[in-house]
């Protein structure tokens, strides 16, 4: 029971990778075909070779992915750290008087 707490579980699914590289766009996108929900904590791994496509186009390739999905324990100081990661943004200062 306690090993469950620690422990990541991962499976494979296919995935679609749209590219784009132009003078408007510039991007990478991984879509899971499964309809797979991602939760704090949680990579995937997509396998193949490197891509590479020539500028000003857009190209679509299906692949494998690895799904490694948090531990209870994983997922619950991914939040953690993402709370004051966030809070990290929030830090303004207010003076009382001009600054010179």
């Amino acid at each position: 029971m306690a090993l469950a707490f620690l422990t990541a579980t991962s499976f494979e699914t296919p995935c679609t990778i749209t590219v784009e590289q132009s003078s408007e766009h510039f991007h990478a996108h991984v879509e899971l075909d499964d309809d797979i929900a991602m939760e704090p904590g949680d990579k995937v791994r997509v396998h193949g070779a490197p891509i590479s496509i020539p500028f000003g186009s857009r190209e679509v390739f299906a692949r494998r992915a690895t799904v490694t999905r948090a531990s209870p324990l994983m997922r619950g100081l991914t939040k953690i750290a993402a709370y004051f990661d966030l809070a990290e943004l929030y830090e303004v200062s207010f003076n009382a008087g001009r600054i010179k």
